[in-house]
């Protein structure tokens, strides 16, 4: 009998190559499905985009790609072993976040829009290299998170706090002061707790520095949430030292205006030295010298997948993914139109005289307009907001009160020392003034849909210089022209926009402002 070669056993592992040969495949889908997922959330990338390129509190949202490729560089140990493992089932994921994506979309909430769409990115990676190597990338992939520009909300908090601790401050050290809103008196001069002051820059540095910082240097849960905890609460009373310093600084020098013309970059140099602090203080409890906590490798090597899974597992999560955004796009095409825009009459109060074409009120120096812009009963939220910061502007360095007027809603007003004027915006939906909150936000919501007949109303009164020329010197005596004239015609204007935003599903031809008519020329 004749000796030959064994055979190989049928089910022998597959050769090296072989076993790596999904990855190029799954890196190729993963580019592809990115990349149209980017197209198709394209409002949501461009908008995080602008925001990182005018604000400076997010100006740091350009290194966080970087910062994750590194981290995912740093942890491909973790991938030993693995083969990407698609698995259709987590496209199912995809349908509840698109559903919170419509319903962010539909309230006009740009951070949710962008939350949900990052998150329907990750459900796409899920699905396609399995739970895994998800499970293993899990630090840089939720590090991602970090490029949405969120927290806006928070900065009339965190001024109030500001403006509370400079309150209390100048108490403890005996320099005598009144506190107005945001409004700060002291014998140096007046000072303004602004967005720019509210630290809201300084808390999205450092809370980005701090999970990172978190992630190198630690390994225990606990250490890390407690890092994270710091680097919360630290750049908030932080930024409350900074500013009570500045007042401090201009009372010493006997000017608000001296003590206040660098504050930015004070706080910046202020910023780095109390994270530089964070550090050291962190130094002594670090545990980067312990093993990385990696998931246990796979007993045995992971067999490739087959070429039509990944697709499968890709089309499917793509495919559940763009259902929200198809659904947005059938709710705008059904109710399409721009909004109407009208001209609101003032009639003349005292100081002030109706111009020639009846749309102005002339007072002194000082012109006054008023428009009215009726939007489509299928518009979201977010289209008011983008009307709203288009007409009032939109600089951190910014003077913001609130007049309000007993019927006729609370006016938001925002004078403006580039623009030269101030601009006070009321808010009507379904006949009664609106605050733009979630409340409001739900019932425009629920209006887009058909489930409501009202229109939102926005109405914004202008008051401008007629000269440039020592327009600076003319903010005091806007702000009183405004508070005086929605103290006069505050209660009519408002009983107007009340009826338009009542109306129901009135026809573009049919808006104009009540006891008025429309113009045929």
């Amino acid at each position: 009998m004749s000796h030959s070669a064994p055979l190989a056993e049928p089910h022998a592992a597959p050769p090296r190559d072989s076993a790596q040969s999904a990855w190029p495949a799954a890196i190729a889908l993963l580019v592809v499905g990115v990349i149209g997922l980017g197209i198709l959330f394209e409002r949501e990338v461009s908008a995080a985009v602008r925001i990182w390129e005018t604000n400076e509190a997010y100006n740091h949202c350009w290194l966080i790609a970087p910062i994750a490729a590194w981290l995912a560089w740093s942890r491909r140990q973790r991938l030993a072993g693995l083969q990407p493992a698609p698995t259709p089932l987590f496209a199912l994921l995809a349908i509840p976040v698109g559903a919170a994506w419509l319903v962010a979309e539909r309230l006009g909430i740009m951070e949710g829009r962008q939350l949900t769409a990052l998150a329907l990115v990750l459900v796409f990676v899920l699905t396609v290299l399995g739970w895994r190597i998800t499970r293993a990338m899990a630090a840089p992939l939720l590090y991602l998170f970090f490029l949405v520009p969120f927290g806006a909300f928070t900065v009339p908090l965190l001024q109030q706090f500001t403006t509370w601790f400079i309150d209390i401050g100048l108490d403890v050290i005996g320099i005598p002061h009144y506190v107005d809103d945001l409004i700060i008196e002291t014998p140096a001069g007046t000072f303004l707790v602004a967005e720019a002051c509210a630290g809201l820059r300084f808390l999205i540095a450092a809370l980005a520095f701090g999970a990172l910082y978190a992630l190198v240097m630690f390994r225990s849960p606990g250490r890390r949430l407690a890092v994270l905890a710091l680097a919360i609460v630290v750049p908030i009373v932080a930024n409350g030292f900074r500013a009570l310093g500045i007042v401090v600084l201009g009372s010493v020098l006997g000017s608000a205006e001296a003590a206040a013309a660098d504050h930015i970059i004070y706080g910046w140099v202020f910023f780095s030295i109390v994270m530089l602090l964070l550090i050291v203080v962190g130094l002594p409890f670090r545990e980067d010298h312990r093993p990385d906590t990696a998931p246990p490798p796979p007993a045995r090597p992971m067999r490739a997948p087959r070429a039509a899974m990944l697709a499968v597992a890709a089309l499917l999560a793509g495919g559940l993914a763009s259902a929200a955004p198809a659904t947005s796009l059938a709710l705008q095409q059904a109710g399409a139109r721009a909004p109407e825009r009208i001209a609101v009459p003032l009639p003349p109060v005292e100081g002030c005289d109706v111009s020639a074409d009846g749309a102005t009120l002339v007072c002194g120096d000082l012109t006054v307009r008023a428009e009215a812009v009726i939007f489509p009963a299928q518009a979201t939220w977010n289209v008011v907001s983008a009307e709203r910061s288009r007409a009032a502007g939109l600089d951190d360095q910014d003077l913001l009160f609130s007049v309000r007027v007993p019927n006729g809603g609370t006016w938001r007003a925002r004078q403006s020392r580039d623009r030269m004027q101030t601009v006070a915006i009321g808010l009507w939906l379904n006949g009664r003034p609106a605050g733009g909150g979630v409340r409001s936000r739900a019932e425009q919501a629920w209006n887009s849909l058909g489930g409501g007949q009202g229109l939102p109303v926005l109405i914004a009164v202008t008051i401008a210089p007629q000269q440039a020329e020592g327009a600076f010197l003319h903010a005091p005596r806007q702000r009183a022209v405004l508070e005086a004239l929605l103290e006069a015609q505050g209660q009519q204007i408002a009983a107007g926009a009340s009826s338009l935003s009542g109306r129901n599903r009135a026809p573009a031809s049919e808006l104009v402002w009540p006891g008025t008519s429309r113009s045929r020329g």
